[in-house]
């Protein structure tokens, strides 16, 4: 074997081994809005998924047809360490009909001095029920600032989806339980 053969090999190894390290870390930075995606369209881990209006009426309309059939929904708040607020719901749990809309109030007050902005984060146990969670409207679409003693109601918006009556591995659920943690926003972090 020459010497440059070898040099070509070597520098040819050198380049695969850079290209390698620049497609992981590449792969890297887009592992989390690629899982976020997966998780938003399939439901996976608890992930409601958005809904329009028009999406609501469809489900009223299938939620008729399925004969009024019920579920019940549990409602749950906490906030992170680092957000000095109350966060809880209005009321624990509440009985929906399949497919027809309705509205959870969660009721936040800022206990601090200075005003916060935080976000939510949101799940849905059991995790197969997360498919069909639909939120039309919710404030955890956008960040949210409460000044220092203020306290607010904050609606969401929600159906459940018809097609989970259909679905085998939603057979014996019988109850939903929709979660909210709020976190300081990155903005906000002192």
């Amino acid at each position: 074997m020459t010497t440059a053969t070898l040099e070509t090999r070597k520098t040819r190894t050198a380049l695969l081994a850079f290209g390698g390290a620049l497609a992981m870390l590449g792969l890297g930075y887009a592992a989390v809005p690629l899982y976020e995606l997966f998780c938003q369209v399939t439901g996976f881990g608890g992930t409601t998924q958005r809904a329009s209006e028009s999406d609501a009426a469809i489900a009223e309309r299938m939620g008729a047809a399925a004969g009024g059939k019920t579920i019940s929904i549990r409602f749950d708040g906490s906030t992170a360490r680092d957000v000095p607020w109350s966060f809880r719901p209005e009321q624990s749990t509440d009985t929906v009909s399949i497919g027809q809309r309705d509205m959870a109030i969660y009721l936040a007050s800022n206990n601090s001095d200075q005003p916060i902005t935080g976000t939510a984060t949101f799940n849905v146990e059991p995790e197969q029920a997360g498919a069909y969670f639909n939120k039309i409207q919710c404030f955890c679409f956008t960040e949210q600032t409460l000044q220092p003693g203020e306290s607010v109601r904050m609606p969401v918006l929600y159906f459940v989806d018809p097609a989970a009556l259909d679905d085998p591995n939603m057979d014996g659920v019988e109850q939903i339980t929709l979660s909210y943690t709020f976190h300081r926003a990155i903005d906000s972090a002192d």
